[in-house]
């Protein structure tokens, strides 16, 4: 969907400059913020960067049909990136709605204000000769934990969509992931997406997949499948199913997928990647649900030689929590706390679809009772839900109401297997605590502000 877009031309606080990339939603045009003021006479919010990069998502002059379509793909990404703020994930800074009527191709239109970057994979990939470095599918897999994590799928995994910003260290940059127009959030095990993705990295169950009346059923294992394509092209320089187009390579992997054809890497994929690609591009989603991104990331960073990522967290205690957690002995003010909620707590045996969005090696937490409402997961401890990297954004204002206890871990020869959580901050005023393997509702108004593993309950 290219736009002519002059240069010059103002969107609230910013200059449009030169054209970056098209695709099939949106154009992308490079911008600088203005030294006039804002000609509409709106204050520009402060800690705006002085470069960025402006993505249109038009309506045109287009059929309604056109336009919902437009706009329900414009609402997927602008709710992603407002909800999910990670390293990973690219930045937004604004949303901006274009007021021009003597442009009706522009009038309308939803303008994402994105962190700038100097290029993305898929120009690396024509400019590069041999590899591309394995620290950058490191970071891709952290991106994609992270989506996941969060209760997303970004359906649209390719290298246009992996970009690479300035990080001072390499000539290549650090990764983001962009481009949600297809992002979905999970309800349950799956969500729904309105379009297929890039031939070339959709999984071939989705190529005979039937189109309902909400989208294509979509799962996590659709990106581990994309990841799987696009690591073999990056390391080799060559899709993994052979092929003069991407309908060709497409049928290739129906084919593969339907047990008629085997799957024959490139001679010059390295032995270590061997066996992450081959997983990643299982035949069949059962297979590939059997590694989350998680366990693949740590898998990846090891092929890859990075040290494990400190942008998640670990099961690395801090301090002990005390055994019992609610010790006779403790403090008068926890205790006045926290007696409510204990006499509360009641473990809920249902099968509820929300807990599966829960991956194996996590502790997860909800709003709602029964695994329902957002989720936030760690398969570490958190100090605090709400500074860092990892933050779960309903916390401040909603209690959670039901938790699922979905890991293990061991460290310095103890197992850590039960969470604890916090009123506070720093592990402070215990409000309950959850044994492996246990889901259950809570009740209660307090807010949690931490959590931790815990030798025992």
């Amino acid at each position: 969907m290219d736009l002519e877009i002059p240069n010059g031309y103002r969107v609230g606080p910013w200059e449009v400059r030169e054209p970056l990339a098209s695709g099939a939603f949106g154009s992308v045009y490079a911008a600088r913020l203005a030294a006039a003021p804002d000609p509409a006479g709106e204050d520009v919010p402060e800690g705006l960067p002085q470069d960025a990069a402006l993505k249109f998502l038009p309506t045109g002059t287009r059929t309604p049909r056109q336009l919902r379509h437009l706009r329900e793909l414009a609402d997927r990404e602008v709710e992603l990136l407002k909800k999910l703020r990670h390293p990973r994930l690219v930045r937004m800074h604004q949303v901006l709605t274009v007021d021009d009527p003597e442009l009706p191709e522009l009038d309308g239109a939803t303008v994402l204000v994105l962190e700038r970057a100097e290029g993305s994979l898929d120009t690396l990939l024509d400019r590069r000769p041999g590899p591309v470095p394995a620290r950058l599918l490191a970071e891709i897999c952290e991106g994609l934990a992270q989506l996941h994590q969060a209760g997303w799928v970004h359906g649209d995994l390719k290298p246009a969509n992996v970009l690479l910003v300035p990080d001072g260290d390499s000539g290549t940059g650090s990764v983001r992931l962009a481009d949600f127009n297809l992002a979905v959030e999970m309800e349950g095990t799956h969500g729904y997406s309105p379009a297929f993705s890039t031939p070339d990295y959709t999984p071939p169950e989705l190529a005979w997949a039937e189109f309902g009346e909400r989208g294509h059923q979509i799962r996590p294992t659709a990106d581990i499948w994309a990841f799987g394509v696009l690591a073999h092209l990056a390391l080799t320089g060559t899709m993994p199913f052979p092929g003069g187009t991407p309908s060709a390579r497409r049928d290739a992997a129906v084919r593969y997928a339907r047990g008629t054809e085997e799957l024959r890497l490139s001679p010059e994929l390295p032995a270590e990647w061997r066996p992450i690609v081959t997983d990643c591009l299982a035949r069949t989603h059962a297979e590939r649900a059997r590694h989350d991104t998680v366990s693949l990331l740590r898998r990846v960073e090891a092929a890859a030689g990075t040290e494990p990522s400190p942008r998640l967290p670990r099961l690395r205690p801090r301090r002990r929590i005390p055994r019992p957690l609610f010790a006779a002995g403790a403090a008068a003010v926890a205790v006045t706390v926290t007696v409510g909620l204990l006499t509360a707590l009641r473990e809920d045996t249902t099968e509820l679809v929300g807990y599966d969005r829960c991956l194996k090696g996590n502790v997860c937490f909800f709003p709602e009772p029964g695994g329902q409402g957002d989720m936030c997961a760690w398969y570490g401890d958190d100090a605090d839900w709400n500074e860092g990297d990892l933050k779960c954004h309903w916390s401040e204002t909603q209690p959670v109401r039901s938790v699922f206890n979905n890991g293990k871990g061991v460290e310095d020869g103890e197992t850590y297997v039960d969470v604890g959580w916090f009123r506070d901050i720093d592990f402070k005023n215990p409000l309950g605590c959850v044994e492996n393997g246990r889901r259950m509702d809570v009740k209660g108004n307090v807010p949690t502000y931490s959590h931790q593993w815990t030798v025992s309950c």
